[in-house]
C-alpha cells in the first residue's frame, strides 16, 4: 500500500499502525473491501498490458541484438567458416595488435567531440538569435532547420561536391587567391575536422529548437529584474539565461555526444574512413571488418561502440544533472 501524505507527516511507526488499521478497515468491510482491492489490482494489470508493446519492442529491437552481439564478440565467426566458436577475447587483442580498436577509438572520441561543440555553438547562437517568435524568425527557423531533413547521405555528398578541388569553394577562394588548389578532404590534418563539422551542420537545426524552448521557459521576471539593475546583454545571459539553460545544455550535449559515437553515413558519403584511416571511426572499421568476412571481429567493434556510450553517457548525465539550476 502506498504512503499518503498524510502518512509521510507521521513517525514510522504511527504510519505502521495507521496502515494496519486501514488493513483491517477493508477486511472488515468484507464484499465491499475485496471489490477495492479487485478494482486497483484490474488498474495495475491494464497498465501492463499497455506497456507490453513497447517491452516487446524494446526487447526485440534492442535487448536481444545487444545481447546476442555481446556474446558473438567474444566468437571466432568468419564467413569462410559455418562453424562459431567461443574463443574470449582475442578479436580484441587481435584489433588491438592490428592497431584497428585504439585508432579507431581515438578518431571516434575526437570526431564526437567535434560535432558536440559545432552543434551547441551553433545552436545555441541561432537559439538567442531566433528567440522571439515573429514572422521573419519563424521563417529562418524553417530555413536553419532544412538540414535536418535532409538524408545524412545526401548532406555529405552536398559536401562532399563543395570542397571537392574543383568545387565551388576552391572556386571562390580563386577570385581572391589565383590558382587557389587545396584538397580540403583529402588532406589528414583537416579531414576529420571537416567531416564533424558536416554532421555538426546536419543537426544543429534541431539542437536550435531545444534551445529555444529552453530559452523561452525562463521566467522572465527574473530577467526583466537584471535589465532593471543595469546588466548589459551579455552579463545578463552569462549569470541568468546559461545557468538556467542547464537541462537544455544536458538533454543536447548528451544527445550529440551519444549520436556521434555511431556516426557512418556521413563519413561514408564524403571521405569513406579516408585519407588513409585519418576518418575511421568505430563503425567504418565494422563496415570494413563485415566487408571481409570477418563477422567476430566485427561485432567486437561493435560491442566497442555500446561499451563506449555506456562508459560515456552514464557519468555525464551524472555530472550535468548535478549542475542544473532551476528557476
Amino acid at each position: 500500500m502506498t504512503l499518503t501524505k498524510a502518512d509521510e507527516s507521521l513517525p514510522a511507526g504511527a504510519a505502521r499502525d495507521d496502515r494496519s488499521h486501514r488493513r483491517a478497515a477493508l477486511k472488515a468491510a468484507g464484499p465491499r473491501g475485496s471489490a477495492r482491492r479487485r478494482r486497483t489490482g484490474g488498474r495495475k494489470t491494464y497498465r501492463l498490458w499497455f506497456a507490453l508493446p513497447a517491452i516487446a519492442l524494446v526487447a526485440f529491437f534492442f535487448a536481444i541484438p545487444f545481447v546476442a552481439n555481446g556474446i558473438l564478440s567474444f566468437t571466432k565467426w568468419t564467413g569462410f567458416s559455418s562453424v562459431i566458436r567461443f574463443t574470449g577475447f582475442d578479436n580484441f587483442t587481435s584489433l588491438m595488435s592490428l592497431g584497428i580498436l585504439g585508432h579507431a577509438t581515438l578518431v571516434t572520441v575526437l570526431f564526437a567531440l567535434i560535432t558536440m561543440v559545432v552543434q551547441n555553438v551553433v545552436g545555441l547562437s541561432l537559439a538567442k538569435a531566433l528567440q522571439h517568435t515573429d514572422r521573419v524568425n519563424s521563417v529562418f527557423r524553417s530555413l536553419f532547420f532544412i538540414p535536418v531533413l535532409i538524408s545524412p547521405l545526401a548532406a555529405g555528398y552536398i559536401w562532399a561536391a563543395i570542397l571537392a578541388p574543383n568545387g565551388p569553394l576552391n572556386g571562390f577562394i580563386s577570385l581572391f587567391v589565383p590558382g587557389f588548389d587545396f584538397s580540403w578532404l583529402g588532406q589528414p590534418s583537416s579531414a576529420l575536422l571537416l567531416v564533424g563539422f558536416i554532421d555538426g551542420w546536419k543537426w544543429s537545426g534541431l539542437v536550435t529548437l531545444v534551445y529555444i524552448a529552453g530559452l523561452n521557459s525562463i521566467n522572465r521576471s527574473v530577467v526583466e529584474a537584471a535589465v532593471l539593475d543595469g546588466a548589459s546583454g551579455w552579463r545578463r545571459f552569462r549569470s541568468i539565461e546559461f545557468p538556467l539553460l542547464a537541462p537544455a545544455f544536458t538533454f543536447n550535449t548528451v544527445l550529440t555526444l551519444v549520436g556521434s559515437f555511431s556516426a557512418l553515413d556521413v563519413i561514408f558519403a564524403t571521405t569513406k574512413g579516408g585519407p588513409g584511416d585519418a576518418t575511421s571511426v568505430l563503425n567504418v572499421a565494422v563496415f570494413n571488418q563485415y566487408g571481409q568476412g570477418l563477422f567476430g571481429t566485427s561485432s567486437a567493434l561493435s560491442f566497442m561502440i555500446a561499451l563506449l556510450v555506456m562508459i560515456t553517457a552514464v557519468p555525464l548525465i551524472w555530472w550535468l544533472r548535478r549542475r542544473e539550476v532551476h528557476a
